[in-house]
């Protein structure tokens, strides 16, 4: 699979496969199956996964390190720290908690579950606020001297975050959502980026399934399904937004591509420090996603989806979310 290179030298495989859609809760019904498609995007080349000590709380992150026991030399492996857990019960007791005496007792707890001694990027998975960022940077600059973290990223963070933290330890990554649909960071987030030699990890590339081109105005999501809740995903909004997905189809006829690995290839083509993160449960549609790396969109093509950039109908996240957040 090809590589990319984010900050600090960090080298991985051009795109990122997420698995906190194989479980947030303390149960993982079909955990065997996810298991097994892991170890087969090992095969099929993909080196960079991620996972949360908040998704379950721990549950999935020791179902990451049970699929790659045995394979740790070949993976490359994010998880991140910094919602308010309790480290002896694992009961988020609710919104953020990056002091540095939690950073060191998360790691270790981070470190057990993923069965391994270093952890290749750890990312602060929200900004707190009532934390100084320097000594969010600090706490993690002393776990890359103690050799059990070997990278340092943020989620979510703004401007100037990411300078602070930065001069502090040097940031390889910033996880954010970024998308052909989501293009909020092309303002501010990407020309810094640039700037200080910081690499990008893009989730929700596909729009939380949207830019796939299966999910309409008629679609009928579950009662557990967040996206049910999700202003974007409006019935109303939905139909507003089908135009992008026509765009994206039309252009992947011209490439023999569906939509999705357009999409990807869209993220793909705007800089080579850009490792989109997508989630699947599906071998079929994660070598699809991977396909998208065989998709080379011309200048015609991404100049036509330029020309076509439109508003899109609905916020990202409802407002309680986004101010859980800090977004």
């Amino acid at each position: 699979m090809q590589k990319r290179m984010l900050g600090q030298g960090f080298e991985v495989s051009a795109v990122s496969l997420g698995a906190m859609g194989y479980g947030k809760a303390r149960d993982i019904p079909d955990r065997a199956q996810m298991i097994d498609l892991l170890r087969q995007a090992v095969d099929l080349g993909m080196d960079f996964f991620d996972t949360a000590e908040f998704y379950g709380p721990w549950t999935n992150e020791e179902m990451l390190g049970d699929a790659f026991r045995g394979l740790r030399h070949k993976v490359k492996i994010a998880t991140k720290f910094g919602w308010d857990i309790d480290q002896d019960t694992g009961e988020h007791r609710g919104g953020v908690n990056s002091r540095p005496e939690q950073i060191r007792r998360a790691v270790e707890g981070s470190l057990r579950r993923l069965g391994t001694d270093y952890i290749d990027l750890y990312y602060q998975h929200r900004v707190d606020p009532g934390v100084p960022m320097e000594d969010v940077a600090g706490a993690v600059r002393d776990l890359i001297a103690a050799g059990k973290v070997l990278h340092f990223g943020l989620s979510e963070a703004g401007p100037q975050s990411i300078r602070r933290a930065h001069a502090v330890q040097p940031v390889t990554a910033l996880q954010s959502e970024y998308s052909v649909w989501t293009r909020e960071p092309e303002a501010e987030i990407l020309p810094l980026l640039a700037e200080l030699g910081i690499g990008l990890v893009p989730f929700s590339p596909l729009g939380k399934g949207f830019l796939a081109g299966k999910i309409d105005a008629g679609t009928a999501f579950g009662a557990t399904d967040f996206r049910g809740k999700i202003p974007r995903f409006a019935p109303e909004a939905r139909d507003a937004n089908q135009a992008l997905v026509a765009l994206l189809t039309a252009i992947g006829a011209r490439h023999n591509a569906t939509p999705a690995q357009v999409a990807l290839a869209w993220l793909l083509a705007q800089k080579p420090w850009i490792v989109p993160l997508f989630g699947t449960r599906t071998l079929s549609r994660f070598t699809e996603n991977i396909g998208a790396l065989n998709v080379t969109l011309t200048p015609s093509d991404l100049a036509e989806i330029e020309a076509n950039k439109v508003p899109v109908m609905g916020a990202r996240y409802p407002d309680e979310i986004l101010k859980l957040s800090g977004l």
